[in-house]
């Protein structure tokens, strides 16, 4: 059940940012098989300025399109499923007129006893959710 934050500069339609949210939903339930309905997503929309997104020196430029990305999920996925995830957000963010270049993506991971679903309970942790394979 990752918990994914979206940073957007402001000027997309509603449109566009359901088509960017799902994109990258999609590439996760495709990757990581994780049922439909985990899908929690915050999306931000910020002024002009508000995000700063450099290359880190390998020599390209963003757009003021870029997509931050946030995903914050158990741990236990391998080096190679996360390039998996990585590739696949790319593509279907493509798909939806984003570009490589514009795609940032930081990954969080952590425990099970670390997710509260809803009345103050660890439902990982009480067993009234089972914890994710990885």
């Amino acid at each position: 059940m990752p918990l994914v934050r979206i940073d957007v500069n402001t000027g997309r339609t509603p449109d566009e940012i359901t088509r960017l949210s799902r994109a990258i939903h999609d590439a996760i339930l495709a990757e990581y098989r994780i049922p439909e309905r985990d899908y929690f997503h915050v999306v931000t929309e910020h002024p002009q300025g508000q995000i700063v997104a450099q290359d880190a020196g390998l020599g390209f430029e963003r757009t003021a399109g870029v997509v931050m990305i946030q995903i914050f999920t158990q741990a236990g996925r391998t080096q190679e499923a996360k390039a998996g995830l990585f590739a696949a957000i790319s593509r279907n963010l493509a798909e939806v007129g984003v570009p490589g270049e514009d795609v940032f993506i930081g990954y969080v991971e952590n425990g099970a006893g670390d997710w509260s679903f809803g009345f103050g309970r660890a439902q990982y942790v009480t067993g009234e959710l089972a914890v994710p394979a990885g």
